[in-house]
């Protein structure tokens, strides 16, 4: 009888390490054009990072591979990425990492995951008009909600001793949300708010933005917006102008060309993006740039989504014996709040095959990843912030809130 056991186990076994290997499709959607064009081949980088590190397990769903395709989402054109993103659908991608500004990812939520079916996790759209949007429970983020990001660099800017500042943001879903919640917070923290302007991110001339900025005045200027296109223009205008010599800058304006453009000039100033000094992120640091990847602004957010995503597909189709896996779009969805939330065995960034063969033998698994993920019901990410500096020119960590 022992014998007879010992044989139906290793068929079963057996059977689920060897189910048909297939070449799973997936979609990344970022704006490699556009306002924020400067982060996205790094955040692309990071997500097939993990997509590749699944692949060489030879784990993955009896040794299925992952092909990538990409797509440009523009970061502000939600016709265009629409359009991108139904380009991946018809490829047959069965999950999507993106998109990434606020905007176009509600926009391709509505018009094209939604409808289609397809699960997405956005590594970067932090608005928090996001958090009440019909989704289906396809749609998941792991950077955290402004809704919080605006206390956080609220809090920031009070623990510095600011007194008084003007905001400048672009109109977008992001900057309106961000902003809303940064005036908010300021105010209740007794800081004089002078102004709250707009900008649009595409002009070639921001002095008349720059002229109601200069005129309310304030000890810094806040500016909400994307640090390749509007943002950047508006810092440089307002230090030729002798307007402002401070900023406080929102994550959408924190990357290595801003400092890249204005050097020193920018000494003293400072903001706030999702990230955190926890082993998880230093493992992913270390990790990334040992297979040459640059760990920066959202890179650990965009390896954590398509890790997510890999670890549903393992997690799929369980019984007693295992779990056979599934690229089913459904299953992939229905599996991404228990990989992320556990419990189970913690995973850690460069653990995927273990991660993979974990669930692949019905064991729970808890993801960590790069940026310690855990999600609320509805897939928020709770998330931790970096206060960054510019200090000798470059951005510095100051501290984790």
């Amino acid at each position: 009888m022992l014998r007879m056991f010992m044989f139906v186990l290793a068929f079963v076994t057996f059977g689920i390490a060897n189910a048909e290997a297939k070449d799973i499709k997936v979609g990344i959607i970022l704006g490699f054009t556009g306002p924020i064009e400067s982060l996205t081949p790094d955040m692309a980088a990071g997500a097939e990072l993990a997509f590749a590190e699944a692949s060489d397990s030879g784990a993955l769903l009896g040794g299925s591979t992952i092909s990538v395709s990409r797509a440009d989402s523009t970061c502000i054109d939600s016709a265009a990425a629409t359009t991108a993103a139904e380009g991946l659908v018809s490829e047959g991608v069965t999950a999507i990492v993106g998109a990434d500004c606020s905007g176009v990812t509600g926009a391709v939520l509505a018009n094209v995951a939604v409808p289609k079916g397809v699960p997405m996790i956005s590594p970067s759209a932090t608005s928090p008009a996001l958090t009440t949007a019909e989704d289906n429970g396809l749609f998941f983020r792991t950077a955290p909600s402004d809704a919080r990001g605006g206390e956080v660099l609220a809090d920031i800017t009070a623990d510095r001793g600011v007194s008084s500042v003007a905001i400048t943001y672009v109109n977008t879903d992001y900057g309106v949300g961000l902003a809303d919640v940064y005036e908010a917070a300021a105010e209740a923290r007794g800081i004089e708010v002078t102004t709250k302007t707009p900008h649009e991110g595409d002009k070639a001339d921001y002095s008349a933005e720059v002229g109601v900025l200069s005129s309310a005045g304030g000890d810094a200027l806040v500016v909400v917006g994307y640090l390749d296109q509007g943002g950047n223009q508006i810092i440089r205008g307002s230090l030729d102008t002798g307007a402002f010599d401070t900023f406080i800058l929102s994550d959408g304006m924190i990357g290595d060309s801003l400092t890249d453009a204005f050097g020193s000039e920018l000494n003293g100033s400072f903001g706030s993006m999702p990230g955190s000094t926890s082993p998880g992120a230093l493992k992913f640091a270390e990790y990334a740039e040992a297979n040459g990847v640059n760990p920066s602004v959202y890179v650990g957010e965009s390896y954590d989504a398509a890790a997510l995503i890999v670890l549903a597909m393992a997690s799929a189709d369980c019984d007693i014996s295992g779990c056979a896996g599934s690229d089913d779009s459904a299953s992939i969805a229905d599996n991404i709040l228990s990989v992320a939330n556990g419990p189970g065995v913690k995973i850690y960034a460069g653990e995927l095959a273990k991660g993979i063969r974990l669930a692949s033998a019905g064991n729970a698994i808890n993801y960590e990843g790069a940026t310690d993920v855990n999600f609320t019901d509805g897939g928020e990410a709770f998330g931790a912030f970096l206060e960054k500096a510019i200090e000798g020119g470059s951005f510095v960590n100051a501290s984790q809130r």
